[in-house]
């Protein structure tokens, strides 16, 4: 099968992709099982999956799963909305491991900028991941606001703006090349809705893609071809069809004409 002039040749298989992959999601089971697989380089979590995982003891919960995945990054969100507070749930969540990065938003529920919290941490060496980020300008403070201090993320919601009907691939380039010009901060794609974000984040040179596991599960499927996927469409049509117990009576018909 050949490719089409002008366009860009498909990733041939899951070794192809140069861009890590992390598992976003908060089921304990869950990540023990992905941190089986030698492609997942690492975990995100946020508020909305712990609650959505029924996750009640915060601390323990964490301890307990960075007991079971100890080498691999995970991120853990501060829960207040106040930045004093955001500040000593920092410094707490950062003490749990050296492979964790905190989780902070770019700003609190009331449009409070964390710029100067993150900075103060970063520099102070707490790894950070600055995250519900979505603008240019979000990025640029980020990025400034991170820059010589510890190993960061900038986390862009890609998936969220797509949402909208925004075109998220200015903003995730922009990203990426603010992130090159330091030696500190990782760019990672987020609110990841398909496969096909995978190998677009790969394309742009982006760091690092956080998906449900159920997206990325799905890569074991790169490389095929549009004719295989069209035989494997048919080949489950007739497989469910079968085991339905679906049936027409077309001799019915016959009979009456």
């Amino acid at each position: 099968m050949t490719t089409p002039a002008g366009t860009t040749p498909a990733v041939t298989t899951l070794a192809d992709l140069k861009v890590k992959l992390f598992t976003d999601g908060a089921e304990k089971a869950q990540i023990v099982d992905m941190a089986k697989l030698p492609f997942i380089a690492g975990f995100t979590t946020n508020p909305s999956l712990l609650r959505k995982a029924g996750v009640t003891d915060y601390e323990g919960y964490a301890r307990d799963l960075l007991q079971a995945v100890p080498d691999r990054s995970i991120s853990f969100e501060v829960i207040s909305d106040d930045i004093a507070e955001m500040e000593e749930q920092a410094r707490l969540i950062a003490s749990w491991g050296p492979n964790v990065y905190v989780k902070l938003p770019v700003t609190t529920s009331r449009g409070e900028p964390l710029y100067d919290l993150v900075h103060k941490l970063s520099h102070e060496g707490i790894k950070i991941n600055f995250t519900v980020i979505f603008a240019d300008d979000q990025v640029t403070h980020a990025s400034e606001a991170l820059r010589g201090g510890a190993p960061a993320y900038v986390s862009v919601f890609a998936g969220r703006l797509a949402d909208c009907g925004i075109d998220y691939m200015p903003t995730m380039r922009y990203a990426v090349g603010l992130a090159r010009g330091t030696d500190n901060i990782e760019v990672i794609w987020a609110s990841t809705r398909e496969v096909w974000n995978v190998i677009e984040a790969d394309r742009i040179g982006c760091h690092i893609i956080t998906a449900p596991a159920d997206i990325l599960k799905k890569l074991s499927g790169l490389g095929g071809t549009a004719e295989q996927l069209s035989l494997d469409g048919v080949k489950a049509f007739v497989k469910d069809t079968a085991a339905a117990g679906l049936s027409l009576d077309t001799r019915r018909r016959s009979a009456a004409e």
